[in-house]
């Protein structure tokens, strides 16, 4: 087990590496200048000092430089925002994206699974083709729509929620709700197939051969095992709704990173680009990581096997 976690940091370590290796190549061949933008007009003597001082003009010193910086957590300034470090953007909008992240997988766990085992449990029937009906609904809309009619329907015409904005519980449900729903299709999806797959096994008839009660045959020994495939899929999902997302953000105006990476590229801000990327490649990594390890734990022949 141990062996198998050094491996998949090492893993995890090399793979941040490459991330940001692509990324710093893509975000310095961006067209632009981020010192030369809508918004800001630098004088030429200030860029030359600034462009010296962070070793811009000289790719493969800037490459180290940032890096350097990133080893040590410290991932230098943004020119996007003024006054401002990467740092204190990331500290700032991190927070809000993770707390609308990790209430959205919560949603969506505790919606999707129990609509992935109905369907399951009732398999073809009109329970069954509603469970499907919806999980489709939630993988076929895009956010920006279901976003847009809940804000008309409950901020709008009913005035139970704000519209937008930040800062009170209020401004919590829509944008929660709008992000988790892919999530629950997702995870209803998951959930229902594996369950069809279990329950067609012969460890399951025995069980109900034994005459134990249907409630323990589905939920103790059925979605244990059904409950992989949404535990691997656990990982990248938690990583993407806790880095924010730029649609649900910018309809509610939520200040998450995802707002700031859009920003970032938009201003050809190098610096806060690589920084927002490589948090999301660490949370990604981590979250894998622990999924890993719960996947060990539930099924102990995984870990046996290493």
């Amino acid at each position: 087990m141990m062996l198998r976690l050094m491996r998949r940091i090492l893993l995890g370590a090399v793979t941040i590496a490459t991330v940001y290796t692509l990324t710093f190549v893509m975000a310095v061949s961006i067209p632009g200048n981020p010192f030369q933008t809508g918004e800001r007009n630098m004088p030429a003597e200030a860029e030359k000092a600034l462009r010296a001082r962070y070793h811009m003009d000289n790719n493969w010193l800037y490459f180290w430089e940032f890096l350097s910086g990133a080893v040590r957590l410290d991932f230098g300034p943004t020119f996007t925002y003024n006054d401002w470090t990467c740092n204190q953007v990331i500290a700032d909008s991190l927070p809000v994206s993770a707390m609308i992240g990790s209430l959205a997988i919560a949603t969506a766990l505790i919606v999707g699974i129990p609509l992935g085992v109905w369907g399951a449990v009732r398999h073809g029937t009109w329970a069954d083709h509603a469970t499907t009906f919806t999980v489709l609904l939630g993988i076929s809309i895009p956010t920006f729509v279901t976003g847009s009619v809940l804000l008309i329907v409950f901020g709008v015409y009913l005035g139970i929620v704000p519209i937008g904005g930040w800062g009170t519980v209020a401004h919590l449900p829509l944008p929660v709700i709008t992000l988790s729903l892919p999530f629950i299709a997702y995870i209803a999806r998951l959930t229902r197939m594996g369950m069809l797959d279990v329950l067609a096994s012969d460890f399951i008839r025995t069980a109900y051969a034994k005459g134990l009660p249907h409630r323990m045959v589905i939920w103790k020994h059925a979605f244990k095992v059904a409950f992989l495939p949404v535990l691997s899929y656990l990982g990248p999902a938690t990583a993407q709704a806790m880095t924010g997302s730029f649609v649900v953000e910018k309809l509610f105006g939520v200040p998450g990173i995802g707002q700031h990476f859009v920003n970032a590229a938009l201003n050809r801000d190098a610096g806060l680009i690589m920084s927002t990327v490589l948090v999301f490649a660490t949370l990604l990594v981590v979250f894998n990581i622990l999924v890993d390890l719960l996947y060990a734990w539930v099924d102990p022949r995984i870990a046996e096997a290493v």
